[in-house]
């Protein structure tokens, strides 16, 4: 840092900047108090600061950097990853085999636990890199006034009092009262959602003047369009605009997804239910069987094994997964797995306007000429576009008022626009760059027109003209002057040629545009001497001629309505949460039939109400102008005080805090802030707000095939548990071993339940409402079904275990049928759960997912190698089964199929009655 020595900054109040001085207006009013006072209050001069004194004041204040907040540590991620009631368990069975020493089956379960662990793990470690990402966007090097000369410096040295340059490209490094500007337009987006860059000047402002109107200030993180100015630093890293949102977003907590709630209050209820069972078990045959212990130990041991859903947490965790790199073919990127899911849940989206639903590019959508109005089509700063009056497209030779016109727009301008990987993009202010745009689509070709028409002189724009003027001449030497400027003031510059009634029309035209969100600018021309080559003082205002106005917008994207459209369709609330103006925010609304509700609230509405009225308004109200990123973060946690699911899309800086605290953030991935990225747990590569659609759908089929995996997995151990609890309490001996049991419930789990999670979306997934915030996984006709199957594959496989038994088999082959019988319950069962409610009446729909053929395929593979296979018989006690096994098999495993179907169509039958009544 050229050899500075740069402390951090201490926990001081922001009060010492002016301790002293209790007469000057508060840090967080310095857009209220005039340069002058300012300059006082920091004790600096427009010279600057001396080397000792900034010296003195960088050990007082710190650095101007964003502290940063340290990640979580690996060793706490990787015992996060164990703290679940079923893992508890797991490792509680896998202890009490440990002391009876049963090697096989303690490892078989120690190897299940520490598998779902590393694999959690992995999935997530990335670490939050949101702080990071602000401190980066104040790491460069600004020139600064000190010693009463300029100096390059880092801007981590920066201190309040510095006197600092801006130009056009430049980032602003610190807070600053502004001291003198030319021409100084500041985009400021990233923290305001304002499209349009901001005029500055030099005035105070009022003291309760929202942000986006101090136009005596710049904020740290904002980037400068055009012109230059000088500032005084008024506030340095953590105290600036960009630190109050540090603060707010270490202050943040992310919420727990719904997904990982649900699954935390299942596994508690499940593990519960094991817990009394064993116990049951234990006591059952201890007590009434007179077995002994260390017998009961290993059967209430076995009946936990076999109750608990090992492979589970595995299928879970494979799902999200697949939902992952489903999701990235969508164009969205999920930087933590159980965000795919929640997507799925949302009951209200709460949208940035400005990058997300809009283009954040301005655009000129029409103009109106003397005796016409016409409109101009295409977005952005891509020149392919046309004119067009009503239905007819406009041909500019034979259209001089117009020809006129757009050549004042182009020549008229400081901005360009060029072609870069297909992509237009704007050189100088976005405002003139759509202006050049325009005249691109009026015909004209920016760089021969302004060869053939070379400017002499300009008189740049200024707060206090509120206009550009530029002089010309032409290839035949006429001069002439181009004027573009505010409505209102080129009305007035051209009073002596417009009667006032033109002039009032034209006023009245104007406040139509306006009302409707967009922006205007006007357009004026003087033939003048062709001996002039520079501007007068003041110019001929009895020879300017009116030739009419533009009107831009910051178009809406052309799939933006159409998505919304089908988001609204799924039941879900979208909610506008912007920045920019009431009147351009309702506009749009408007333009992409986003439902306004009762009225659109600002900002200072939301200052003025507690936490009641704000959760009512946020239920009520549909539009948000005029926000902070306070009053974003305030939204989005009174709609979840209200039960909601919440997700934030946002690009700036401003949506970080929301997007964090969100239950599911969501930032723009071309044009958005590496602060809003860091912040969200998707990113969306096109900026498109119809992927955040695609990603709702694909999230509830993702928690749609997770249900059906419960569904599925659920039956199989609580058959095998009651089995073991049958045998206990019939006396009788055990029909299947715990080895066996992991064997079922792991080798089906990675076959056939992890075919479920390629299951396509159903038919009506998006014309039904969100699932309920708090809905159980399960609701009360899945657990019949869960119940229902349990029982017909505990009569079936114990009901030939003890017929092969009743016929003279071993012990060893009649438990190798029951294996056998369980996994064929599972195969048929497969094909019910597919469709939940819908029966499967067609060959189509029993093969539309091909994953659940080859898993079928491959499980009969492992189901014949556990059977015949040497090593197999060793380790798990099978034995070789005849055809007429496998014929038994087969059909009491296909029972299932059959009396789940029945059970369906005869449910579809009541549901449909209790619908028509």
């Amino acid at each position: 840092m050229n050899g500075l020595h740069i402390p951090q900054r201490p926990s001081s109040a922001p009060e010492e900047i002016i301790s002293g001085l209790p007469h000057v207006t508060p840090p967080d009013c310095w857009h209220a108090s005039p340069a002058d006072r300012t300059l006082a209050a920091m004790k600096s001069t427009a010279d600057g600061l001396s080397s000792p004194e900034a010296e003195e004041r960088l050990h007082r204040h710190g650095a101007n950097i964003i502290a940063e907040q340290s990640g979580e540590k690996a060793w706490r991620r990787l015992l996060r990853q164990f703290n679940n009631p079923l893992i508890y368990v797991l490792l509680l069975s896998a202890a009490i085999t440990l002391i009876m020493r049963h090697w096989l089956d303690a490892s078989v379960i120690l190897m299940v636990v520490i598998i779902n662990g590393l694999i959690g793990y992995l999935q997530e470690g990335r670490a939050e890199k949101a702080l990071q990402a602000i401190r980066r966007m104040v790491t460069f090097t600004v020139s600064v006034r000190r010693d009463g000369r300029l100096q390059s410096l880092p801007a981590s040295v920066l201190v309040p009092g510095d006197i600092v340059l801006l130009q056009a490209g430049d980032r602003a490094p610190a807070d600053m009262r502004l001291i003198q500007t030319s021409d100084l337009h500041i985009s400021e987006a990233v923290l305001t959602g304002e499209s349009e860059a901001a005029s500055k000047q030099t005035l105070p402002t009022p003291a309760d003047t929202e942000l986006a109107g101090r136009t005596c200030m710049a904020y740290a993180g904002s980037l400068v369009t055009r012109g230059q100015g000088h500032g005084v630093v008024v506030a340095t890293g953590e105290n600036t605009e960009f630190g109050k949102i540090s603060a707010l977003l270490r202050q943040v907590n992310a919420i727990e997804t719904p997904l990982l709630k649900q699954m935390a209050e299942f596994s508690a209820k499940l593990s519960w239910w094991i817990l009394l069972l064993s116990v049951v078990c234990f006591m059952t045959g201890y007590w009434l069987r007179d077995y002994s212990a260390a017998d009961m130990f290993l059967a209430a041991v076995g009946l936990a094994v076999a109750a608990i859903p090992e492979g589970l947490p595995a299928i879970l965790t494979i799902t999200l997964a697949l939902g992952v790199q489903m999701m990235a073919k969508r164009n969205a990127i999920v930087r933590r797995m159980p965000a795919v899911e929640t997507l799925g849940a949302v009951t209200v989206i709460c949208t940035d306007k400005t990058g997300t639903l809009t283009q954040n590019e301005m655009t000129v959508i029409s103009l109106d000429l003397r005796e016409n109005s016409m409109g101009v089509s295409g977005a952005g700063y891509d020149p392919h576009g046309e004119i067009t009056l009503g239905e007819r497209l406009i041909d500019v030779q034979n259209h001089p008022e117009l020809a006129r016109l757009s050549l004042t727009a182009l020549l008229c301008n400081d901005a360009d626009i060029h072609k870069q990987d297909d992509i237009w993009t704007p050189h100088g202010d976005p405002t003139e760059a759509a202006l050049v745009t325009f005249a691109a689509k009026a015909g004209w070709d920016g760089g021969q027109a302004r060869k053939e028409h070379p400017r002499l002189d300009v008189l740049p724009f200024s707060s206090d003209n509120l206009f550009m003027a530029t002089l010309h001449h032409d290839s035949a030497g006429n001069h002439f002057i181009c004027i573009k400027g505010a409505p209102e003031r080129v009305l007035q510059l051209c009073s002596k040629t417009l009667s006032k009634e033109e002039t009032l029309r034209w006023s009245e035209r104007f406040n139509q545009r306006a009302a409707q969100g967009q922006r205007l600018l006007a357009f004026a021309y003087i033939a003048a001497p062709d001996a002039m080559s520079a501007l007068p003082p003041q110019l001929p205002l009895q020879d300017i001629q009116f030739l009419g106005a533009v009107a831009m917008i910051d178009p809406p994207r052309e799939e933006t309505a159409p998505a919304l459209a089908k988001t609204l369709q799924a039941g879900i609330v979208v909610k506008m949460i912007t920045g920019d103006n009431p009147k351009t925010a309702q506009a749009i609304a408007e333009s992409i039939h986003l439902p306004v509700g009762d009225g659109v609230v600002t900002g200072a509405d939301i200052d003025n109400m507690d936490n009641d009225a704000l959760k009512a308004a946020a239920l009520r109200c549909n539009i948000f102008a005029r926000t902070t990123p306070l009053h974003k973060l305030r939204l989005v946690e009174a709609l979840q005080q209200s039960g909601e699911i919440v997700a934030m899309t946002g690009d700036g800086v401003n949506d970080a805090p929301a997007l964090k605290r969100a239950s599911i953030g969501v930032a723009m991935g071309r044009q958005g802030t590496e602060v809003a990225k860091e912040a969200a747990q998707i990113i969306l590569l096109d900026d498109n707000f119809s992927t955040i659609t695609a990603a709702v759908e694909e999230g509830r089929r993702i928690f749609d095939n997770f249900k059906k995996a419960i569904v599925f997995v659920l039956p199989t151990s609580c058959g095998e548990a009651l089995m073991i609890l049958a045998a206990v309490v019939l006396g009788v001996a055990m029909p299947i071993t715990p080895v066996q049991i992991l064997w079922i419930n792991m080798i089906t789990a990675v076959t056939l339940a992890l075919a479920l999670s390629f299951e396509p979306a159903e038919r009506n997934i998006m014309a039904r409402p969100p699932r309920r915030p708090g809905e159980s996984l399960l609701d009360p006709l899945l657990l019949w079904r869960v119940l229902s199957v349990s029982l017909i594959m505990v009569l079936g496989s114990f009901g030939l275990f003890g017929w092969t038994q009743a016929n003279g088999a071993t012990l060893d082959h009649a438990r190798t049928i029951a294996v056998n019988t369980l996994v064929m319950f599972e195969i048929f069962y497969l094909f019910n759960t597919r469709m939940l409610m819908e029966n499967i009446t067609s060959w189509r729909q029993l093969t539309s997912n091909r994953m659940a053929l080859y898993s079928v395929a491959v499980l009969l593979l492992f189901q014949l190698l556990f059977t015949y296979a040497p090593p197999m018989q060793s380790l798990f006690g099978s034995t070789a089964l005849s055809p007429s096994d496998w014929l038994a098999i087969a059909v009491v495993g296909s029972s299932v199929f059959v009396i789940t179907e029945i059970e369906k169509f005869v449910m579809s039958i009541v549901k449909d009655q209790k619908n028509s009544d």
